[in-house]
This record gives structure tokens, C-alpha cells and sequence, in this order.
């Protein structure tokens, strides 16, 4: 992992500028945020094909979806709040609906975003997308991660939702990392305990899976950056190998990766699992350290909740 910490936003922002250079298609719709979401870098290097939209969330999510009938492809800029909850009406029903190739970002998502308190922060996400029919919904874990997936979001002509996250964060792949829609990524191999995380928090995953072994617990650790479609031979495969799993999200675990993890394995293969995520409740503004140890998302919660699954999963195997 490295130590070299990048904003994901920044990635974002670079991103749109050397897919607009690739792809003359492509055009940009911002929700009034260019300058939190880092979409104005795109502004400046094609401001033909650059949108202002204002804060009028339905609008700009009806506009995109008349430019994707003429064979634009429209990337959506703005906070995951507003158009997870604003523009959703639209999003279901002129471009999930029919199916349109409109590229959603959902910027400032999860727990942390700098100090904006509840209103801003979007932890429910995942579970509104994940549910939305033909939606991929995708959350990249660092900055490497999300360039390889804008890519490929260009490159399939589904509808998509990816979340993004406002502040550095480690970088876990490098160069010669692959990424693909709907794939899961195996970071670490143990067989005493199975880590599935997904988003930033894969990089709070890999330290609890240090701090178990330094206590003597093998993790392995699997990272999904597809929430849909999930990859379910790979959750199955660490059920299988493991017999005990840990879900870990900067989300509510209602209807998020711990809720697809479970249905993955209520039907295909029964595991003891537990899940660190949001516990059905809002969040408040506060230091990113500090919000982490108060819901509950910390490497150190993780580790508990592995210990205590190994230790009723000992007490009813004796």
C-alpha cells in the first residue's frame, strides 16, 4: 500500500480531462459544485462541453438523458446526497428505465466529507443504486482504481453510478493492476477469517487484516468494487474458504455490501457473517478520525468483529 495519499476528487477531476481528450462524445453536466467536485478541470480543458447546470438536480439529470439519445455520452458531477435523493424520480425513470448511457458520479460520499454534517453526507447510496434495475454501481478504492474505471464506463454503455470519496486516501493498486466491471480482487489470502470491504474502506480493511495477524488470525481480504453486478463466485469461493466472513462499509448496512454479501450466501452458501458499516442511523459533522471511532468503521472494529465470529464460530463447532 502506498503512502502517497491522493484525493479521489483530484483523480476524478484529471480523469474527465484525459477521457474528454479520447473521446469527443463526452460532455459534462455539474450540478453547481465544479470546484468541490474538481469537474471545473474538465471546464477548463473542454469548455464546449462543459454544462452548468445550476442546483437544479432534475434538470440537469433530464438534460443528460436527451443528450444520451443523441449519442453524447453525459457524465454527471455532484454530491451523492443530491442525486441519490434529489434527481432520483428522473434517474429511474428517463434513464434507468430505458437504459441510457449516462455516467453518474456521486462525489463526497460516505461518512466523511469534511465536516458537512448530515445533510451532505450519503450513506444509503449504494442501497438506492444497487436496487435501481440495469444501474452498475461501482465504488473504486483509490485513485488507480477509479481512472481504470472511468475508462471502462466509457467503454460499456450501461447506466452507471460511481461513488467518490472528497478527502486523500493510500493508494492499494499500481500500474499493473486490472480493473474490470464486475470482478472482485483478492488483496490478501488467509483462511481463518474472510474481510470483504469495498470503496476507501478496503484500505481500513487491509490494516485490520495486519492487526489479526499480528494476533495470530489469517484474513484474507477481498475487495469489491462492483456492488452490481456483484461478483458472486468470489464471495462464495471465501466463504468456502474461510467459513466465517466480515463485511466492512462506509455505508448503511441495510441494503449495502453487507446486505449483498448475505443474500450472496443465505443462497449459495451459509456463512456466519457480521457487518461494520453505518447502523441504520445519520451522521453529523465532526473530524474524520473522529467519525470513524463513532460509528464504528475503524481497522480496530473490524478486528473485534472478526474475533468475536471466530470466537462463536469455536464455541459452536466444539
Amino acid at each position: 500500500m502506498s503512502t502517497n495519499e491522493i484525493a479521489m476528487r483530484d483523480a476524478w477531476g484529471q480523469g474527465l480531462v484525459d477521457l474528454g481528450s479520447k473521446y469527443s462524445n463526452l460532455v459534462v453536466l455539474d450540478g453547481d459544485l465544479a470546484n468541490s467536485t474538481k469537474a471545473d478541470m474538465f471546464h477548463t480543458a473542454h469548455p464546449d462541453r462543459f454544462f452548468e447546470m445550476g442546483i437544479a438536480e432534475q434538470n440537469m439529470l433530464g438534460v443528460a438523458a436527451g443528450l444520451a439519445t443523441t449519442g453524447y455520452v453525459p457524465w454527471i458531477s455532484t454530491f451523492a446526497a443530491f442525486l441519490a435523493k434529489r434527481a432520483l424520480d428522473q434517474i429511474r425513470l428517463v434513464i434507468a428505465q430505458p437504459g441510457l448511457n449516462v455516467k453518474m458520479a456521486g462525489s463526497y460520499s460516505g461518512i466523511l466529507t469534511g465536516k458537512t454534517g448530515k445533510t451532505h453526507q450519503s450513506v444509503e447510496d449504494i442501497s438506492i443504486f444497487r436496487a435501481m434495475p440495469h444501474v452498475v454501481t461501482l465504488a473504486p478504492a483509490d485513485v488507480v482504481e477509479l481512472r481504470q474505471a472511468m475508462e471502462a464506463m466509457m467503454n460499456d454503455d450501461r447506466p452507471t453510478y460511481i461513488r467518490l470519496t472528497r478527502d486523500p486516501s493510500p493508494a492499494i493498486f499500481d500500474n499493473d493492476y486490472a480493473f474490470e466491471i464486475g470482478k472482485a480482487v483478492l488483496l490478501r489470502t488467509g483462511g481463518d477469517v474472510g474481510i470483504v470491504s469495498t470503496g476507501v474502506q478496503t484500505v481500513r480493511a487491509l490494516a485490520a487484516a495486519d492487526i489479526l495477524a499480528a494476533n495470530g488470525i489469517d484474513a484474507s481480504v477481498l475487495h469489491v468494487p462492483t456492488l452490481k453486478p456483484i461478483d458472486q463466485d468470489a464471495i462464495v469461493a471465501l466463504a468456502e474458504r474461510t467459513n466465517a466472513i466480515v463485511s466492512a462499509e462506509d455505508h448503511s448496512i441495510i441494503g449495502g455490501l453487507g446486505g449483498a454479501v448475505a443474500e450472496v450466501l443465505a443462497e449459495h452458501r451459509p456463512t456466519r457473517m457480521r457487518r461494520i458499516g453505518i447502523q441504520d442511523t445519520f451522521g453529523e459533522s465532526g473530524p474524520n478520525d473522529a467519525m470513524l471511532e463513532k460509528y464504528g468503521l475503524t481497522p480496530n472494529h473490524i478486528v473485534k468483529a472478526a474475533q468475536d465470529l471466530l470466537a462463536l464460530t469455536a464455541v459452536t463447532t466444539r
